[in-house]
């Protein structure tokens, strides 16, 4: 059993998928658990989580995307949407910042359970929401704001270098 520290050191972005190996439903179901369990504002969890594994749907999200078109060989794919007037109906005009982070809590906490799992993943941050709205059919008041792709890797990518921790950390 892998401790937390190394499922965090073993995470990377991971791009392409094995296509002959799906992702068990008692994974997903612990990775999508994991993820409720992320901490929001006041504890309203003002997100959804879309999961896309049908070929149809799948289909829809890459041809939504114009760029990032490896998706379509992931198994599964999370999209996280926060749930801006839920919060806001608490929390007033802050409430969508909050409904913003409450999601992307839940997708950083996904992502480590991928790996934790034995999975791969690749946060991914750069689409255009209304489309991704449009092709998977979403309610309005749910704005895609990260997603997850996710299955067994295929390769696993060099570890990429990050900044020394001197040049990230501020002491006061």
């Amino acid at each position: 059993m892998w401790d937390f520290f190394a499922t965090v050191r073993n995470r990377h972005s991971i791009r392409k998928y094995q296509s002959d190996m799906p992702v068990e439903k008692e994974k997903l179901h612990a990775i999508i658990e994991t993820a409720c369990s992320a901490p929001s504002a006041g504890d309203l969890q003002s997100y959804q989580i879309v999961v896309v594994s049908s070929n149809e749907s799948r289909d829809a999200l890459c041809a939504a995307m114009k760029t990032q078109n490896f998706i379509s060989q992931a198994p599964v794919c999370l999209v996280f949407c926060s749930k801006d007037k839920k919060s806001e109906e608490r929390y007033g005009e802050k409430g969508s910042l909050f409904a913003l982070q409450d999601a992307t809590i839940a997708c950083a906490y996904a992502q480590l359970a991928v790996v934790a799992a034995g999975l791969g993943s690749t946060w991914i941050g750069e689409f255009d929401a209304v489309s991704i709205r449009k092709a998977l059919r979403l309610e309005d008041d749910l704005t895609p704001v990260a997603i997850l792709s996710l299955g067994y890797p295929a390769e696993i990518p060099e570890p990429t270098s990050r900044l020394p921790i001197d040049e990230v950390l501020i002491q006061r």
